[in-house]
Parts: structure tokens; sequence; C-alpha cells
């Protein structure tokens, strides 16, 4: 990867305050920060490039904030691990804040930096560093972060940062905030203030759950005629992939998997009750229904799944919940979805609980489990089905890790068999995430190395290319190869189809629905966009016999270590059985 290397600094014995600040993110070793630039943290700025060498951490130039955030987002998403990100004052801060947002509701680890304007009103310059400063900065994301502060000096300061990765590194993980004083960063400190040993700061290890818990759990488990097991957020860990297909052959257990979290368990698994989806469909339904017990590692929403199952009734299976969730939740967002009950409820990660109900669970005798194909689609316009399939066909002797998927890919397009396999969703629902994720992703298996060969390929819907597509710009600069394929069906369409339910509810023209919707008059050129930051840019792809050409170029770029924008346009339209209603997401 490109490295901005700074031309060499003379020894100094002067110590500014940005300089102890540094040298604390080295201690804690974040890898990158990515920034925009801006005036509230020139003194950062300077000691990571002058102090530093602009290595451990490294900082990564970013066009737009939201994107900065979205490639931390991505970073943790691939890697487990937490890199950095640096917002300019409050407006910075404001730019960033869906993307924060998207990263609170994933549960991913970061390190937020800010900086506001002198605290001290007889040190601010006139103008800009009154509107820069707020009284209250956090406060603008202390609704969607773990943990805030502003310290005020450098000892302060240290224990913040260490205070900061902790937390955001306990599950549940998600998004710390620190916000650095101006004048702190600038104010000289003489020798460099004695650095705290960070090994003894480190996360606590992972709860463990109570041992007659596990045992009430694997007595449910044992004694279960149609256990079914929902697989939500786990890590990427290969150890918790087989502990969760051991656990569910050991029950002859169902799975069901959700389009919106990372690959979970092997979607051609026979165990594998349908591909995964946003909301269930009818045999969903009726699987989840015929459970005695069900067990929920940490699933997104599991009352929004059993009710779906189970309609305005009492819930009639047994519920075995695993899942730290609870202590993030807070108020202000409703993320915490509806309140499910739990006949065994274990407060612990699932990687955790998982090995332990293995060994604590009685086997069953296999059943004879019908795994129906998916089924097979011959288009003959381009839409996502067929963008699928070629992308599938041109991919299935490689290791790929799908970043982003669009709102109308169904679950059946394409098997997960690693947990590498496919990133899940955006987390918030935030628009624009999709570059950024890519991006992150890419930079986290670039340095990976068990999957530095994996490719990274984030297919996403235009609405969302369009608002991130800065990000673009970053990897070309940092030499951060990966694919993005834009399925561009040149509407906001989910919208369409939002409006056309309205439409029909009121008996009104549903020939309407696309004002207001569609991205046409003027055509918007994507590849050219991508040109214009320097990624290859290929199409726009209009025909079938376009596409497979047209991605074989684009996989052959990214194998060559380039960065790929394909503009593929798909025919507007959603497979029903993504699932079964259009998502109450904005695109």
């Amino acid at each position: 990867m490109a490295q901005e290397s700074p031309v060499p600094v003379a020894d100094s014995k002067e110590v500014w305050g940005s300089d102890a600040i540094a040298a604390m993110l080295r201690a804690l070793d974040i890898p990158y920060l990515a920034l925009n630039p801006g005036a509230s943290y020139r003194g950062l700025h300077d000691s990571i490039v002058n102090y530093l060498g602009n290595t451990q951490p490294q900082m990564l130039l970013c066009l737009h904030e939201e994107s900065a955030v979205a490639i931390a987002h991505g970073y943790a998403k691939a890697s487990g691990r937490m890199m950095g990100v640096v917002l300019h004052s409050n407006v910075g801060l404001m730019h960033g804040s869906m993307a924060i947002f998207n990263a609170w509701c994933d549960r991913v680890p970061m390190l937020i930096l800010g900086a506001t304007g002198p605290w001290d009103a007889a040190k601010r310059r006139p103008w800009i560093d009154w509107i820069h400063t707020s009284s209250d900065q956090g406060a603008l994301v202390r609704d969607y972060t773990k943990w805030d502060n502003q310290p005020a000096s450098v000892p302060a300061a240290y224990e913040a940062l260490l205070r900061a990765v902790q937390i955001a590194d306990t599950a549940p993980r998600g998004p710390t905030y620190v916000n650095l004083d101006a004048a702190l960063q600038e104010a000289k400190v003489g020798p460099l203030p004695a650095l705290p040993d960070v090994s003894r700061f480190s996360a606590p290890p992972p709860v463990q759950p109570a041992k007659e818990v596990v045992q009430q759990a694997a007595q449910l488990l044992s004694t279960a005629k149609n256990p079914v097991i929902l697989a939500g957020r786990v890590s990427r860990s290969e150890a918790g992939w087989k502990a969760r297909v051991a656990l569910a052959e050991k029950l002859q257990a169902r799975v069901f998997t959700d389009i919106k979290t990372p690959a979970a368990f092997p979607t051609d698994h026979p165990l594998h009750a349908a591909p995964p989806a946003t909301f269930p469909d009818e045999a969903s339904k009726k699987v989840l229904k015929e459970a005695d017990v069900v067990l929920s590692l940490d699933w997104v929403d599991t009352m929004g799944m059993l009710k779906a199952a189970w309609g305005d009734a009492p819930i009639g299976s047994k519920v075995i919940r695993v899942s730290a969730d609870a202590h993030s939740h807070r108020g202000w967002s409703m993320d915490y979805q509806g309140l499910p009950p739990a006949d065994v409820y274990m407060m612990c990660e699932p990687d955790v609980a998982v090995p332990m109900l293995v060994d604590a669970v009685r086997g069953r005798p296999a059943a004879v489990v019908t795994k129906k194909d998916s089924p097979s689609q011959e288009d003959q316009a381009v839409s996502i089905g067929a963008l699928a399939r070629v992308f599938n066909e041109l991919t299935a002797s490689m290791e790929v890790c799908i970043s982003k998927l669009p709102l109308g890919w169904n679950g059946s397009y394409r098997h997960f068999r690693h947990p590498m396999d496919y990133l899940g969703a955006d987390g918030g629902g935030g628009v624009g995430a999709g570059p950024g994720l890519t991006v992150g992703a890419a930079l986290a298996l670039r340095d990976s190395k068990q999957d530095s060969k994996r490719m990274v390929a984030g297919i996403m819907g235009d609405g969302d290319f369009l608002m991130g597509v800065t990000a673009v710009w970053t990897a070309t600069h940092y030499k951060v190869p990966c694919l993005m394929v834009v399925a561009n069906n040149r509407s906001f369409y989910n919208d369409e189809l939002h409006q056309e339910r309205v439409a029909k509810e009121r008996g009104r023209p549903v020939e309407n629905k696309w004002i207001g919707q569609r991205i046409d008059e003027p055509d918007i050129d994507l590849a050219a966009m991508g040109r214009a930051q320097g990624a290859v840019g290929i199409g726009p792809v209009k025909e079938l016999a376009q596409l497979k050409p047209a991605l074989e170029q684009a996989i052959a770029q990214v194998k060559k270590g380039a960065v790929c924008v394909v503009d593929v346009r798909v025919v507007p339209g959603y497979d029903t059985n993504m699932s079964g209603a259009a998502t109450p997401a904005r695109r």
C-alpha cells in the first residue's frame, strides 16, 4: 500500500501536547487514522506526520468524513480490530454522524477522535474558532457511541484514550469519541510524559455464562423435537463457524441466517433452513412456528422474527437468548428492537456459549433433510439475478469477500461457506456506506496474513454508490485493490415500491411512483466517476452479452492491484423472495 513518507525531522527536545497524544495512539497499536483535514486538529496532524513519521498510525486521507468513518467501519467488520477516525470540530462530526450511527448499530469497535477550538475563550482566533467550538460537542453523537470525553491535560488524554479503546473493544463493541482541545494539542509540555503500560488496560476477556445456565439451555435443546437456531451477530472466527456447524449437526437443528449480518453458517448446508433474508418468507415462518426451542445467537431482532411466526399470539416456543447486546441499550435509539422472551438468558457472546453447548447437549439421530436447490434464472435482461449468476460463475474458484449487497439481492443468489465470504449490511440503514465499507474491508484483508489473497467486492445500489463515491479516491491513492459493482437501476427504487403501495391503498395512479425517485436526464456515468478518481471504470453495461466480459475484465484488473468500478444497468425490480416486501429503509 502507498506510504506517504515525510522528509526527516531534526531531533528536538520540545514536545507538544499532540506529540504525546500521537505517542499514545502508537502505544495503543492503532494502525490507521482515516481523516479529512481540519484546523481544529492541526496539532495532532503535525504530530502524526513529523513526530511519528506517518506510521503506526498512518493517516488515510478521505474526501468526506462519512467515507472516513465507513472505511473504519469496514476495516473492523473484516478484521475485528479497530482503527481510528479523526473528525474536524463540530462540522466534521456532523458530517460523519450518520456513518457513526451505522457503526453503532453494527456493534463494531472504532476510536473516533474529534477536536474543538480552544476551550479557553481568550485563546480563540476571531470568528472560526468560535463557530467551531461547542459547549458539549460529544452530545452530537453521545446517544450512539459507547462513551465520550474531552480531556483537559496530557495525563487526562492518556487515560481518555486508554478508556476509549478499552470500552470500544468490550462486548458489545461500538464506537467511542474523544474530543481534543486545540489549545491542549498546541501547548508545549516539556519532556514527553511517561506513557502507561497499555497491556494493563486491555479489554476484559469474554464473559463466561454460569455452568447451571448452560445446563438449562442444553437440557431444553437436548429434549427438543424441532430445535431452531437463529445465527445472528457472530465473529469472523473460523473456530466459531465450525462450532456453530457442530452444534447444529449434533442437535439436527434447522438454522436461519440474516442478510443484514455477516455470514454465520454455510448457506448450502442441509440444515440451513432458508436463504438469508431481510424478513422471513411464509415457509420460514412455518418452520419457526413449528420449533419447540429457539436458540437466538445475538439475532438482530429476535422478537421481530418470533412475531413474524406467531403474530399476536403468545410465543409458543421456548427461547434461549445468547447476547450481551443489552449493555448497549440506552433509550434514544430504538435499535434494540422489541423485547423477546427468554426462558434461558446467557448474557455473553455467542462465540463463548456455542462451544460450551456443543459439549453439553445430547446428540440426536440425523434426520433426512432435503435441501431445495435455488431456482435457476436465465434472465434475458440485465437483472440483479443475472449479475449474481455471472459473478458466481467467474468467481467459483476464487476466495471472495462480499463487503456489501444491494437491497434487491435475493439470499439464494450466492452461497456463503466461510465467515469471510460476506460481511453483512451497513448496520443502521444509512445510505452511502457501500464504497467506504468496501475500501475498509479491502484494507483489512490487505494487512491480513490469512486472507490477503481474498478479493473484496462490494455490490451496491447506485444511490449507495453516489453518496459515498469519494471513497474510491482513497482506495486508489493508497493502492487498496477492490471491486465495486454498481447494480444501477437509475432510481431510488425501494421508495418507488413504497409510493406504489401508498398509491394502491389510496386509489391513486401507480404510474406516478417514479416522480422524485428516478436518477436520469441527465444520465450519470458512474464508471467515469471511478476513472476520474484513478480507478478502472467499466461500463455502462447495458446488455446481457456485455456483462460477463465486463466482469472478467474487472476481476483481472483487481487481481493486478487496481481499484475497479463497474456500472451495471440493471432493470428495476426486486425478487419477491428477497423478503416478501420492500424494506422500510430509504434505498
